[in-house]
């Protein structure tokens, strides 16, 4: 099916919107994901300090949503901080490019995009462009709004990709939240051929684990496809392959926060378990991702997996379900071997296995 781009956001109108750039006052503003689904409340920031906590705590997550803060997090240095010339403006940006790529150390697209905008200030200043703080600023605010602008027109091509890979009265499998949540756009990753397809009239359903310990699924996947009239269903993380085994799936389609050179997909834990599965037994297993979100240069031994607070796993919201003093093992992605992944689905198409060839040719790098 051949699908116009332009014609498509006409269609395509996403209620929620998770990242708000105020540009009167340069604030940034985040709906808080901790409150969803019960309450909509957002956050203003005006620093990079006060932003890398909003990832750490995970006000915002989802790594293109991750990607998007942190460019407005360098933002804030320059629009908020006292600063008197523009060699210690770009001091201070490799600061904060430090504090905010210590928020979460598994999302490419966070180090991707502090570094895009450090790599625009200097260029603005070495080359002449920004003579004054204003003018670097409104190079940094042109450069951030362009991270944003760019992660929703890949998402669309991602969604027009994926749609190949989907049939009428198809059930999709999906794992945590890679919505437009996640994304900071309104449309997402996984979801993106998901809500092009609803768009464009042919039936699709999702089955969403519920994803503990911070059951992004039941809270946020739930509630977004639910607010745009998408049907889903809220299963347990238990029920996984079960129900693939009873042919409720058609295919598993994942995000990712990080993809590596050669197919090694890392993504919120419980990915690996359902790719595995869906190879058992046939069916197709779909990591979509920006190519923000690929590193060329690391091998696995490379990538440090995140823990976090093992509280989250002994409460859940905040009620404790077991023993306070269990020793608890938190980590918050797994990694997906590329034998197990079907084919990879990027804005500049999809990629198919042989992973270390295919994907560098399709995203046109070294």
């Amino acid at each position: 099916m051949k699908v116009d781009i332009e014609e498509l956001k006409s269609k395509i109108k996403p209620r929620l919107r998770p990242i708000i750039w105020r540009d009167e006052d340069n604030t940034l503003i985040l709906l808080d994901q901790r409150k969803l689904p019960f309450e909509e409340s957002y956050v203003e920031l005006r620093d990079p300090v006060s932003t890398a906590d909003a990832i750490r705590q995970m006000i915002v997550r989802g790594a293109p949503a991750i990607g998007i803060t942190a460019a407005y997090g360098m933002v804030l240095t320059i629009a908020h901080g006292s600063i008197s010339s523009l060699d210690e403006a770009l001091k201070e940006l490799a600061r904060a490019r430090d504090v905010l790529n210590a928020a979460r150390p598994t999302a490419q697209n966070l180090f991707w995009a502090t570094e895009r905008i450090y790599r625009r200030a200097e260029d603005a200043v070495h080359n002449g462009r920004a003579k004054s703080i204003k003018e670097l600023l409104e190079e940094l605010k042109a450069e951030a709004k362009a991270v944003f602008d760019e992660e929703f027109e890949a998402e669309l091509k991602m969604g027009i990709y994926g749609l190949e890979k989907i049939s009428d009265g198809d059930a999709i499998l999906t794992q945590c939240n890679a919505g437009g949540l996640a994304t900071g756009t309104g449309i997402g990753t996984a979801t993106a051929p998901i809500r092009v397809a609803h768009a464009l009239g042919i039936r699709v359903s999702v089955i969403a684990p519920e994803t503990r310990p911070w059951l992004q699924g039941a809270r946020l996947t739930v509630y977004e496809l639910m607010m745009d009239n998408i049907p889903v269903t809220l299963i347990a993380d238990t029920a996984v392959g079960y129900v693939m085994y009873k042919g409720m799936v058609n295919s598993v389609m994942v995000g990712a926060d990080r993809i590596l050179r050669d197919g090694h997909v890392y993504n919120k834990i419980g990915t690996f378990k359902e790719a595995v599965i869906a190879h058992e037994l046939n069916i197709p297993f779909y990591a979509i991702a920006p190519s923000s979100t690929f590193d060329l240069k690391s091998r696995v031994e490379d990538v440090k997996i995140e823990e976090r607070d093992p509280d989250e796993v002994r409460k859940i919201r905040g009620v404790p379900i077991t023993l306070d003093n269990v020793p608890v093992y938190n980590p918050v992605f797994d990694v997906t071997p590329p034998k197990y992944v079907t084919a990879l689905i990027t804005e500049k198409g999809i990629i198919y296995p042989p992973f270390e060839k295919n994907v560098p040719k399709v995203l046109g790098v070294q």
